[in-house]
């Protein structure tokens, strides 16, 4: 749709906006610091992926769709590395920068609506999108419709909740917050731990040489490594900055809490996120797959 003044003006509620067009929809807020923390997560994508933006094997892309956008820095580092090629970037939330490289444009859209663009795309790419869907084999239907034959769809998710080595996650704050966070998010309809079914989600709507790569997110500096403790520590601080962002709506709407009762959860589990000796880590899936020629 048309960007137009309305969607502009957020719907505020617990000292954070969210998304106008389809108000509710989406329960992450679109503030600045939640566009902060999305910049920075795509920086803890580039680490996890060694700077990789996707994996598909797609060669000299015309046109690409990122689904769920964001702040748009995935859709415009695309278009950087590829001006040859057309990139259209969807969300809810018109929080993208006004000014962008030629070949890519946003646009205010619902990815569970119907899919009526003219082009077809040799990529649909979606990342961080569990807390998204309420029909992911609908909209992944809709992603293989709108490839050309041989075009590829990718996803790059989190798998929920958060798992541990050891038995260190139990009786944590963050266990806690965790559990009530997803209960309360299924209670309202969005079940958040639909990415470990991607695969076959792809293989449903008709996809072949589907590819599943699992990797993992420490949620701290436990691990030893360089590597996975340079992960753990932007992970430590994406979660730090989000723990607030991620559950207010969740844990207002869905589990009858107040403002201060989930500041005060969050606060306890910030404490946790930073104790070494909770050897807790979120799995990451990597899921494509192509449409058949």
């Amino acid at each position: 749709m048309s960007v137009n003044s309305s969607v502009f003006s957020y719907v505020e509620e617990n000292g954070m906006t969210y998304h106008r067009y389809k108000d509710g929809k989406y329960m992450l807020p679109n503030h600045e610091s939640e566009m902060d923390r999305l910049d920075l997560q795509h920086q803890l994508w580039l680490l996890t992926l060694h700077d990789a933006l996707f994996l598909s094997p797609v060669e000299n892309p015309h046109n690409i769709l990122d689904i769920g956008t964001g702040t748009g820095i995935w859709a415009i580092e695309v278009a950087n590395n590829f001006p040859s090629a057309h990139v259209v970037g969807t969300d809810l939330s018109p929080i993208q920068p006004a000014y962008v490289p030629p070949n890519c444009h946003f646009e205010v859209d619902d990815f569970e609506d119907e899919w009526d663009y003219t082009q077809k795309f040799d990529l649909v790419h979606g990342r961080a999108m569990v807390t998204c869907f309420k029909d992911p084999l609908g909209v992944i239907t809709s992603a293989f419709n709108s490839l050309r034959p041989g075009g590829y769809l990718e996803l790059q998710d989190l798998v929920l909740p958060m798992r541990c080595i050891d038995d260190s996650l139990e009786g944590t704050k963050i266990n806690e917050w965790q559990t009530r966070t997803l209960a309360a998010a299924a209670k309202m309809g969005h079940t958040w731990k639909v990415s470990g079914f991607y695969s076959q989600y792809l293989e449903e709507a008709g996809f072949v040489d589907v590819v599943e790569q699992h990797l993992q997110w420490p949620m701290n500096r436990w691990p030893k490594g360089a590597h996975l403790k340079t992960i753990g520590s932007y992970f430590q601080e994406d979660m730090t900055r989000g723990l607030e962002n991620l559950s207010m709506a969740a844990l207002t709407r869905g589990a009858g809490m107040t403002m201060e009762q989930v500041l005060e959860l969050t606060t306890e589990a910030k404490k946790d996120l930073a104790d070494k000796r909770i050897h807790a880590y979120c799995p990451i899936i990597i899921v494509y797959g192509r449409k058949p020629e």
